[in-house]
């Protein structure tokens, strides 16, 4: 187990923080952890639930997508543990339960607004679709 503090060596909570090993699957996670933010919806509505608590349909109309999709969407984000929900009668509410949540993105934001010029411009990769889903072309072969 490894922990960590914040700025200046104050801890950021009462328990330490444990990290995922530097390894290949450590690494995977973390890539996937930060995929299921990659996708604009899916921020948007994170970012709408940070403000507290809300029932599907206060989603629908924030993001304006179909039922279907905001719920495909908020159903990855508490899959992947971002959110949680709770019914009540027919209605289901979402949540932000972790404050550092809130924490990642603001601190996302912010390093965003630093590098925007070299994000506007990076051409590789494509704000529609992980490059791992994008097909690859064959490599060049043969001579000339």
């Amino acid at each position: 187990m490894t922990t960590t503090n914040c700025a200046g060596g104050v801890d950021c909570c009462d328990a330490p923080l444990t990290l995922l090993p530097g390894g290949p699957e450590g690494v995977a996670v973390l890539a996937k952890f930060f995929r299921a933010l990659g996708d604009p919806a899916r921020l948007r509505l994170l970012e709408f639930l940070l403000a507290g608590e809300r029932s599907v349909s206060e989603c629908i109309r924030h993001i304006g997508l179909a039922q279907s999709r905001v719920s495909s969407h908020l159903a990855c984000l508490a899959d992947c543990g971002y959110v949680q929900f709770r019914r009540e009668g027919r209605f289901s509410y979402y949540r932000v339960t972790d404050p550092r949540v809130a924490e990642v993105v603001h601190l996302a934001r912010a390093l965003a607004a630093d590098n925007a010029a070299a994000l506007a411009a990076c051409m590789r990769i494509d704000a529609r679709a992980p490059t791992e889903s994008r097909p690859t072309e064959p490599a060049a072969t043969g001579s000339s």
